[in-house]
């Protein structure tokens, strides 16, 4: 039973990460939501729920203990600024000049990312499966953005730019809070990850700062899913799974992301999509399961998968 609880959850939580990124596009593209607004809101309310979770269901000392120390307090800032709010701005910013389908396809080139990273620090030796993974993800991406077509691009530059940056910025976010999280919960970290980001973008533009009424019940609906399902919840709901699974399993199951944001994007906005891009999805989809099934210890295919195991989100 409590195999069955974990997989529910891993399984609701990517597909909440998924859809919430195609409810996004939904927003930017029918109802004018501000890109630098959402992201600000989405981390704020994200953040404070988080933390909600951790006071009444987990040790509730660790919230304010975070900052006690500077040794903690100013890593988290920067994890704060640089991982979590670079991960959340460029992502939401590639779904807006592209479309979901795309910007969580290439925010999936992360663990590539990590693995050259890894390799060039002389920190892993390139093994046979790091060397697949990292083709699928190149020949995916190529498919993925030509759609099989060298003279033009499928999908708008800005979008893409936004896209690899995003896969960066998630390649940070993975490494730089492997520390954090073996001192504290992974809920502290990322709730007050998401608060830190939100203030700092809160001086561009204020969550406050916009035209309530002009909110229909619709998008209303569409912006609790995204801030609470495809934030929060998605979150806790892939964390608690790690009590009940072991973090290959959840790195497999949570391979649901992409396929929901891309089949939702499809299906469901009537995005184009053509032959070759699906091919150029497989490969990826087929990297991120390479990826959660590595079984030597001592690969950076395995190094990756151990890093994302707390803190795939998007």
């Amino acid at each position: 039973m409590n195999r069955q609880k974990g997989i529910l959850l891993v399984i609701t939580g990517a597909l909440f990460w998924g859809i919430g990124g195609t409810v996004s596009q939904k927003l930017f593209q029918d109802f004018a939501i501000d890109v630098d607004w959402l992201v600000t809101t989405r981390l704020l309310i994200s953040g404070i729920l988080l933390l909600t979770v951790q006071f009444f269901f987990k040790d509730r000392s660790q919230i304010m203990s975070v900052w006690k120390t500077r040794r903690v307090a100013f890593p988290l800032i920067i994890f704060g600024l640089l991982g979590m709010l670079g991960v959340q701005y460029t992502y939401m910013a590639s779904i807006h000049h592209g479309n979901a389908a795309a910007a969580t396809l290439l925010q999936y080139l992360a663990p590539a990312m990590i693995i050259i990273y890894l390799i060039m620090r002389k920190q892993a030796v390139l093994t046979r499966r790091d060397v697949l993974t990292v083709s699928l993800a190149l020949i995916g991406c190529f498919f993925l953005l030509t759609n099989g077509s060298i003279n033009q691009l499928s999908i708008p530059l800005p979008a893409i730019i936004w896209g690899v940056l995003s896969g960066v910025s998630l390649a940070f976010y993975t490494l730089y809070a492997v520390p954090l999280l073996k001192q504290y919960d992974a809920l502290v970290i990322v709730g007050w990850a998401m608060i830190v980001g939100s203030v700092a973008l809160s001086f561009i533009h204020p969550p406050w700062q916009m035209d309530f009424q002009s909110l229909t019940a619709e998008s209303s609906i569409y912006l609790v899913f995204v801030i609470v399902f495809g934030t929060m919840i998605a979150f806790w709901f892939y964390i608690e799974s790690l009590q009940h699974l072991v973090a290959k399993e959840t790195s497999l199951l949570g391979s649901v992301e992409p396929l929901a944001a891309v089949f939702t994007t499809v299906f469901w906005l009537k995005e184009p999509f053509g032959t070759f891009q699906w091919f150029g999805t497989t490969c990826i989809i087929v990297m991120i399961v390479v990826l959660s099934l590595s079984r030597d210890s001592s690969s950076t295919t395995n190094k990756v998968s151990k890093n994302k195991k707390s803190l795939t989100l998007s």
